[in-house]
């Protein structure tokens, strides 16, 4: 073999050793990746779309699945990962407000999505009416798979766009379109009603701790004391909570001074959130009223107040939350709700989060709900 025979096969041989190589490199990057922060995940995934027998779902519900195990991986129970029709409807509560048309609805025994207007909402102005069964919004059908939560995003929206939305309304058949501007649509958290039998004591329902909660209680008061109201049962029962600084604010309503809540997020100090004045009612006659649903911000609420000796709290020992999330919003409108710091009440002993907050008049479960504890809470306001 001649030199220049010798050479040439020296160059193919290294040639097709360097193509192996490569080939080599490019399989095991696509199947097999490696190297990576979360390579393991990434050879699974590959392996899983390549060899699945079955349909896969999408690429975005695979997705949103990885994001609900890594949260289940980190064992906390209140981070949560909310899709972003959840997350839409989420914000629209604590926000206390929303775009939308001013219906309720519900499915009915056939499946059928029905509609039930709120007196005087634009979509009762329009001539929707009770019973009237949604079929189309927008130009999208509304079928039985659809969960009520995506129908109601899909009716609210911006205030002053119109939304179309095709009804059938029985015992016609005929479709009817309505098309509807959106209005602002309030989400009230708090209702209030003078007690039957002590017309000088009023009750302050309030259902969640959203952002409008703190100038509905005032408003609330205000309109009870105009009507005679002396004294106060703030009702907290089945209150999930909602805005830390929302209920803060509202502890401040009945403190005269003194620190409210301490805050700790990792790596930084410890934060105190204090009474600047006397709050507007920090002299009015109140009782607290809480069960196991009294949760987050709405034990902020009664533990501030137990812990600071202004109203007596009754009722059941409360759900005991006392992380703080903050909400990331991401690219899609989904948004992660990631614990990032813990609060206590000075002057509470107990661990909120183990404990909850312990009522100084105790209820079972089976009588909390009754009127029995709305009485006592009435009858220990009254000094009976």
């Amino acid at each position: 073999m001649s030199r220049a025979q010798k050479i040439l096969v020296l160059v193919f041989f290294i040639s097709s050793l360097g193509t192996a190589f490569t080939s080599g490199y490019f399989f095991r990057a696509a199947f097999y990746p490696g190297g990576g922060r979360f390579s393991l995940l990434e050879q699974a995934f590959t392996i899983f779309i390549e060899h699945e027998y079955h349909v896969l779902p999408e690429e975005k519900t695979l997705e949103y699945g990885m994001i609900r195990g890594m949260l289940q991986a980190g064992g906390d129970p209140n981070a949560v990962f909310l899709e972003p029709v959840q997350q839409e409807l989420e914000s629209n509560a604590l926000q206390g407000d929303f775009g939308g048309i001013g219906v309720k609805i519900t499915r009915g025994a056939e499946g059928h999505v029905l509609l039930h207007p709120i007196t005087d909402s634009p979509a009762t102005r329009a001539g929707v009416k009770d019973g009237d069964r949604l079929t189309t919004i927008d130009g999208r059908l509304v079928s039985q798979e659809m969960s009520l939560e995506e129908i109601e995003a899909a009716l609210r929206g911006p205030v002053g766009e119109p939304v179309s939305i095709w009804i059938v309304r029985f015992p016609e058949s005929t479709p009817i379109e309505f098309r509807i501007e959106r209005e602002k649509i309030d989400l009230p958290s708090t209702s209030w009603y003078l007690y039957p039998g002590a017309p000088t004591v009023a009750v302050i329902d309030v259902n969640i701790i959203a952002a409008s909660t703190p100038s509905e209680i005032i408003n609330a008061f205000d309109q009870a004391m105009s009507e005679g109201a002396s004294h106060f049962v703030l009702d907290l029962r089945d209150n999930g909570g909602g805005l830390l600084t929302a209920g803060i604010d509202i502890a401040k309503l009945f403190l005269h001074s003194g620190i409210v809540l301490q805050q700790q997020f990792r790596g930084r100090g410890v934060e105190s959130y204090r009474v600047d004045e006397p709050g507007r009612f920090y002299e009015v006659p109140l009782v607290v009223l809480v069960d196991r649903g009294t949760a987050s911000a709405a034990e902020i609420i009664a533990g501030a107040l137990k812990a600071h000796r202004r109203s007596a709290v009754i009722g059941e020992r409360t759900f005991g939350k006392n992380s703080i999330q903050l909400a990331f919003n991401l690219a899609d409108g989904s948004s992660l709700h990631i614990t990032a710091a813990e609060w206590w009440i000075p002057g509470i002993e107990r661990n909120v989060g183990e404990e909850g907050i312990q009522p100084d008049i105790e209820f079972n479960a089976d009588q909390v709900d009754s009127e029995a504890a709305l009485q006592t809470a009435v009858e220990h306001l009254l000094g009976e």
